[in-house]
């Protein structure tokens, strides 16, 4: 009697937890990373583009702030070195010598300078979305379905960012006079842990400043983004 009322709360447990991921499998996430700086006076026609999709069913727009422009004046208010570290490794999986601003990266694997009229919405469109495990947020966890790990291994990032639209007024540089809006911008970026392909559930970090929450499932070393969840 006891290894059946185990073997039915292991069940129930289960389908609990293939509920919960099979929810969030019904709208799979393609990811657009917008690398981008305050200090670069190409970049607010990116910014503007990134805003146009950010609110489009099926896409998690974020803005990453990278540093490498900093010396011309102006220190980006939302610059982290982690995110400039993200866009040097998604370099030679791309084929670019090194990084540029703007830069549109759409699920890990495919890019484009992002300025040009409907060029994001293009890029999403030949993407489609990742194709990876299923991945759910509840609860103060992240569950991360079954399914093949290409190589092995895949790292699990924790993105923290600001929800809608930003404007930040610039003071020097290039961009000096101007107010530029930033949609999604990234705050903080955490390395949780790896997924081996079983399914695996993770605690989540309580969230704090009102930031919202996105988890994604890459290979490593700048490669393909495979599944993305966020709340």
């Amino acid at each position: 009697m006891k290894l059946l009322k185990t073997s039915l709360g292991a069940l129930f447990a289960g389908a609990a937890l293939a509920a919960s991921i099979g929810a969030a499998s019904a709208q799979p996430l393609t990811v657009v990373e917008l690398f981008t700086s305050q200090g670069c006076s190409s970049c607010p026609p990116a910014n503007a583009n990134l805003i146009k999709v950010k609110d489009q069913p099926g896409v998690l727009a974020l803005s990453f702030n990278v540093t490498y422009w900093d010396y011309l004046g102006w220190k980006d208010t939302f610059g982290r070195q982690e995110f400039t570290q993200r866009q040097v490794s998604y370099e030679p999986p791309l084929g670019r010598d090194g990084p540029f601003t703007p830069q549109v990266v759409v699920n890990g694997k495919a890019d484009a300078v992002g300025a040009a009229p409907g060029e994001i919405q293009t890029l999403i469109a030949k993407s489609g979305h990742p194709q990876g495990p299923d991945i759910a947020l509840s609860g103060g966890k992240v569950s991360i379905g079954a399914g093949a790990a290409p190589g092995g291994r895949a790292d699990i990032w924790l993105v923290r960012y600001h929800r809608g639209v930003v404007e930040v007024p610039v003071a020097r540089g290039e961009n000096t006079g101007r107010t530029l809006p930033h949609a999604n911008v990234v705050h903080a970026l955490t390395k949780l842990g790896s997924w081996t392909g079983k399914a695996t559930t993770l605690p989540l970090p309580a969230a704090s400043g009102g930031f919202a929450t996105a988890v994604l499932v890459q290979s490593p070393s700048g490669g393909p983004i495979l599944a993305a969840a966020a709340n």
